[in-house]
């Protein structure tokens, strides 16, 4: 599979689908703060479930968050080896 720069479709690149994913860590970051919001009210035994529920859906956003770091920063990883492999980049030996 060859990849190309330039624009097309969304997953075309590799850096498309670094912004992609970053743009998905935003929005998740901004629903648990919402769902944390939730969380932070008076604890009322009618609302239990609810409060269970948001507990719940606090914890897969957790988990996705975790999922989609893990990703981005392999995306990056393989940005920076096309970029070297390309010779857009310059291989820094490390210290010993």
């Amino acid at each position: 599979m060859a990849m190309h720069e330039g624009p097309g479709r969304p997953f075309d690149n590799i850096e498309s689908s670094h912004e992609y994913v970053t743009l998905l860590l935003q929005a998740i970051e901004e629903t648990a703060t919402d769902v944390g919001e939730n969380l932070q009210g008076p604890h009322n035994p009618k609302t239990a479930r609810r409060r269970e529920a948001f507990q719940l859906v606090a914890y897969k956003l957790e988990q996705l968050h975790l999922h989609l770091s893990t990703s981005r920063r392999l995306l990056n990883d393989l940005r920076t080896l096309r970029r070297m492999l390309h010779g857009e980049r310059e291989l820094i030996p490390m210290a010993a």
